[in-house]
């Protein structure tokens, strides 16, 4: 279970296998407890300096500096409560709007400009377009960089220092663009992580060369962009603080004091390498797990007809057939958009398919720590590693309603919205446990529950898609309002249809009966399981050998989709 490939293929099967939901694997030197019991889990997230993470399977995270998710401590105390000042609703209502104007440059894209069209040509991956547009809307609003789509030039007005982010071709003084070098960044990160510098640069592979030009180009980037800051700072241009990810950062090299609770103050500044080495992680976490989650309820959402009607219906409620999205605001729509089958959606596609596979965490090497299950006390020796198995416990029945209510078997590892919408007088223990856990210290970042208080809330440490505790990712709140606002976007005017194209052309569709469509979007969705079900994780979860096609098709213009 340590291969985050075995905690992606056997979720809690491994553990209902074996008949229990904590798991230790003992050896000479050391011993490793893997869970997936909800109990365990919020007290290990909820107990932060008992059960520390364990930064040691995140130094591959490291590799332009040290940063909030690779550190622990009075160290990283002092990471989260710099980075976190930029995680606030006013740039959460930032982050609705550009999604909303991005996903409509996705469509254009989709629809090569012609929005007359009734469907796409099949996209062969989408994930690269999930992809784009998560990066454009982190790029933007967290550090003021106008990326483009293919087709959009750069304005002539653009500060030539920004706009060099932008060109598809290197510009002076890099060998790749910046996009590229990110991208490569990504893939080569292993490469970057194993092989010293020297031979990363000398060795007659291509692999490593890419890699070596690409975090060499990728560094020079973020350098570039920290000393633009700097000079905006300096001559009191930076505008206001918080307004973008790398601005507030490089605010804490002038003297940023932060009050430390108890009337003093505490000086609190990062040098250049710490601000480089957070400002990679906000852009990979800021892009890549919101891209990817997209990525997959888009094709959930396509394998299961009767889902996307039941969200198409709830949007439509909110928003009507006819609005123009660019009017759609922040405070009035989040809320309903997160207690519906949009959010529904979100919250059921991240409990079946999480971006991250496994939270390692250990016990304190200073002293053992008691552990409170079922009723009975465990003694935890320290220093012992802990991994909090997430499709495990997010799959098991013990914690989750059926999403189909006449299954004689529960339905766990289905991908099913319907098991979050719940009766209006429906109370669960997650409600009354909320009640008590206020946290004791404000650790930044937004601090309400994970679901919306009108969907089905989760007894506490069953759904950790964002881990949870003081630790928690401190962009949820905007990766929610991402992915719900998209969705709404695209599903206002269109659906998602899986392509058929491997097994019937499309004068071969035209001419079936019902019944031959509904048997040829059958195998479609088989296929599409068993694709999904390659994924693996690098840095978080992806399909990256095969991939499934897709088209975007305008409602009323379905070819499948009602026939099922």
């Amino acid at each position: 279970m340590v291969v985050p490939e075995a905690a992606w293929n056997q979720n809690y099967k491994y553990f209902e296998r074996i008949g229990a939901d904590n798991v230790l694997f003992v050896s000479p030197g050391a011993i490793v407890m893997m869970t997936v019991n909800a109990e365990a889990i919020h007290q290990i997230t909820s107990r932060r300096e008992n059960f520390p993470k364990n930064t040691r399977d995140y130094k591959i995270l490291e590799v332009f500096g040290r940063n909030v998710v690779t550190t622990e401590g009075l160290l990283w105390r002092m990471h989260r409560k710099v980075t976190s000042a930029s995680f606030n609703e006013k740039n959460t209502a930032l982050v609705w709007d550009e999604t909303i104007r991005q996903t409509q440059g996705l469509i254009r894209h989709w629809m090569r400009g012609d929005m007359g069209n009734e469907s796409t040509e099949t996209l062969p991956n989408i994930d690269q377009d999930t992809m784009a547009v998560a990066l454009k809307i982190i790029g933007y609003v967290g550090f003021g960089l106008k990326l483009l789509w293919p087709g959009e030039e750069i304005p002539a007005d653009m500060d030539p220092e920004i706009a060099k982010f932008a060109r598809r071709d290197p510009p002076p003084g890099h060998t790749m663009s910046f996009i590229e070098s990110l991208e490569q960044t990504l893939e080569k990160i292993f490469l970057k992580l194993l092989v010293p510098k020297f031979l990363l640069k000398n060795l007659p592979f291509q692999a490593t060369k890419v890699a070596y030009d690409a975090t060499e180009n990728f560094s020079n980037y973020m350098k570039e962009l920290l000393k633009y800051k700097q000079r905006a700072i300096q001559a009191g241009d930076g505008g206001e603080p918080g307004m973008d990810i790398m601005g507030q950062l490089v605010h804490t090299q002038y003297g940023r004091e932060k009050s430390s609770g108890k009337g003093k103050k505490e000086q609190i500044k990062l040098d250049d390498q710490e601000i480089i080495g957070n400002a990679f992680i906000m852009i990979l976490a800021g892009h890549e797990t919101t891209a990817n989650s997209l990525h997959f309820v888009m094709l959930e959402l396509a394998m299961h007809p009767e889902s996307q009607r039941a969200l198409q219906r709830d949007v439509d409620a909110i928003f009507g057939r006819d609005s123009d999205p660019l009017t759609w605001e922040y405070e009035e729509n989040v809320g309903p958009l997160l207690g519906s089958t949009v959010g529904a959606s979100m919250n059921e596609l991240m409990r079946v398919i999480p971006s991250v596979l496994e939270v390692p965490k250990m016990v304190s090497p200073d002293r053992d720590q008691p552990l409170m299950i079922d009723g009975k006390k465990h003694i935890l020796p320290k220093g012992m590693s802990i991994g909090l198995i997430v499709p495990g416990v997010q799959r098991n029945p013990r914690y989750w309603p059926k999403g189909d209510k006449n299954a004689e078997e529960h339905d766990a590892n289905k991908f099913n919205p319907s098991r979050w919408i719940q009766q209006p007088d429906a109370k669960t223990k997650a409600d009354e446990e909320d009640s008590d856990s206020a946290p004791a210290e404000d650790w930044g970042g937004y601090q309400g529950p994970d679901s919306s208080p009108s969907l089905f809330r989760p007894v506490r440490g069953s759904y950790i898609p964002f881990s949870d505790g003081a630790r928690s990712c401190l962009g949820r709140r905007i990766a929610q309002v991402e992915v719900v606002a998209a969705l709404s976007v695209i599903s206002q005017n269109y659906s998602v249809e899986l392509a058929v194209d491997e097994w019937a052309t499309d004068e071969e569709v035209a001419v079936m009966t019902k019944d031959q469509r509904r048997e040829l979007y059958k195998r479609a969705i088989k296929e599409a399981d068993d694709t999904i079900l390659t994924a693996s994780q690098l840095i978080t979860l992806k399909l990256r050998q095969k991939h499934v096609p897709v088209r975007l098709v305008k409602r009323g213009c379905e070819r499948f989709l009602n026939d099922l």
